[in-house]
């Protein structure tokens, strides 16, 4: 039976580590765990035993062509480029977003990737404040290479240094976006890096600066000049102790330290984020000043109270955002808003909208907050007044089985 091309892989990657024609269990068992290949239980079976846990590689026949590359020696893998590709090819500097407006450490951040340094920054704050889209710009305005990662908890180090990967019947190395980034002199940037498992700890070199062995490929990896890390997170590494970032987990302390300096990015102010929203408005071809005034507004007085404790929901500058194309869209402010909070549940949703119509008909932000103030106080008198009731019913109901 014809091997297929994932089988004949293995076969060759089998053949150019151990340099025989059979391999032992124990052989495939360690490059089975060192992920080189993928367990080929296809492969230790009768067909191919020739001893006790000894097995016979299918070099000829259906797959003579399996061993028609050079063999090639551990300690010169470096200098074959052949095994060696790039997941990259074009230029990986982003595009400028005409809408951008710059605020909060946005020029801090474009200062250090405008320098070229090594110097790896952490970039904290809650969801939806621009964290990332501040990277991405001053990349974008820098002319830099930025190579993006979404980190998961299932990132591990094949995800980040590179594997081995069958391209075109051979399988081949291929390096992973750390990797990418060091050779390119790019800046790479870790998203949501509080999503991460303790996997993450194979960046540890890289966050020194010095460069990185490779022992799947025998290789020590040197960063190019301009090389940095950025990584943002919602979270300070520390975990989320309100459960506010469901599978936010804690970071290793040591890899934290890493990290010389530390932005905490803020919502921006409320004039900037009227430009923000306006922006976004005229670019929607919806151009209203009075509307990105109200929405930023009724965002304030959600925000306040959301610090307060009193709701668990928050809008971030990109709900705002959302809603100022949602109008582009349907040309209509409440639907626009309404279809822009249904990620919310009902109750939310409907206090939201509500909201915004008090601050529509002109409410000032110190007014909203003093009724809510006052509905806050007079649910809290009722609740104790339902309480004291209780009390009373259940002392009347002991009374009466006493008697």
């Amino acid at each position: 039976m014809e091997l297929n091309e994932i089988q004949k892989s293995v076969v060759e990657i089998l053949y150019k580590t151990y340099k025989k024609d059979s391999v032992t269990r124990a052989q495939i068992n360690a490059l089975v765990k060192k992920k080189v290949i993928k367990n080929p239980s296809w492969l230790k079976n009768d067909k191919y035993k020739v001893g006790r846990g000894v097995y016979k590689l299918p070099l000829k026949g259906d797959v003579s062509d399996v061993v028609k590359q050079p063999k090639i020696e551990n300690d010169k893998i470096e200098s074959k480029a052949a095994y060696i590709v790039s997941s990259l090819t074009e230029n990986v500097v982003p595009d400028k977003d005409k809408d951008f407006v710059n605020f909060g450490n946005f020029s801090d951040v474009k200062n250090i990737i405008t320098s070229k340094r090594f110097y790896p920054v952490f970039i904290t704050g809650l969801s939806g404040n621009g964290k990332t889209l501040a990277v991405t710009q001053a990349c974008a305005v820098a002319k830099r290479e930025m190579i993006r990662v979404n980190i998961t908890i299932e990132t591990d180090e094949d995800d980040l240094l590179g594997g081995y990967r069958l391209k075109d019947g051979q399988t081949v190395w291929q390096n992973g976006p750390a990797l990418e980034a060091m050779n390119r002199g790019a800046v790479l940037l870790l998203d949501e890096i509080d999503l991460a498992s303790n996997k993450i700890m194979c960046l540890q070199p890289i966050l020194e600066g010095s460069g990185i062995y490779v022992k799947k490929i025998n290789k020590w990896v040197k960063p190019k000049f301009g090389f940095n890390v950025i990584a943002t997170a919602n979270t300070k590494g520390q975990g989320s102790e309100d459960g506010k970032f469901i599978g936010t987990n804690v970071l290793n302390e040591a890899f934290l330290e890493r990290f010389p300096v530390t932005f905490e990015q803020e919502y921006p102010a409320a004039k900037t984020e009227e430009k923000i929203v306006n922006t976004k408005l005229k670019s929607a071809g919806k151009s209203d000043q009075k509307f990105a005034k109200n929405l930023v507004t009724w965002a304030d007085v959600i925000r306040r109270t959301y610090f307060d404790g009193g709701v668990d929901e928050i809008i971030s500058t990109r709900r705002l955002v959302h809603i100022a194309e949602a109008y582009g869209i349907f040309k209509n402010k409440m639907k626009a808003i309404s279809v822009c909070t249904n990620r919310f549940d009902e109750d939310v949703k409907t206090s939201f909208v509500d909201l915004y119509s008090k601050v529509d008909s002109g409410a000032s932000v110190d007014d909203i907050l003093a009724q809510k103030k006052e509905e806050e106080l007079q649910a809290q008198v009722q609740e104790q007044q339902q309480d004291s009731k209780d009390d009373e019913d259940d002392d009347n109901e002991d009374s009466d089985i006493s008697v």
